[in-house]
């Protein structure tokens, strides 16, 4: 797999921001992809040097519009820590 194809998007949350203090960043990543390939693909895109990995598969949420009773997709989501002085330029003017 190419790196672009297993990092999906960075998840946008509160959490994900203030974890972004301690050096660690949330990604939405390919289901089929290993700590490994996470690792490298940010590596490679982002050209920072990568500590850690943490995975895990979030699991569907039943969610219901109108009459019909649906559930959201299930999705794989990573945490990286980078080593420090290494940061990852998200979104601008986080300050």
């Amino acid at each position: 797999m190419l790196a672009r194809d297993i990092i999906i998007a960075p998840v946008v949350s509160e959490r994900a921001f203030d974890m972004q203090a301690y050096n660690r960043y949330t990604f939405k990543v390919d289901k089929r992809a290993s700590k490994i390939q996470i690792a490298r693909a940010i590596e490679e895109i982002f050209g920072v040097t990568v500590l850690k990995v943490n995975t895990s598969n979030v699991k569907p949420k039943p969610k219901r519009t109108r009459y019909q009773l649906g559930y959201t997709s299930t999705w794989k989501k990573a945490i990286v820590t980078l080593v420090e002085g290494d940061k990852i330029e998200l979104f601008a003017n986080q300050d």
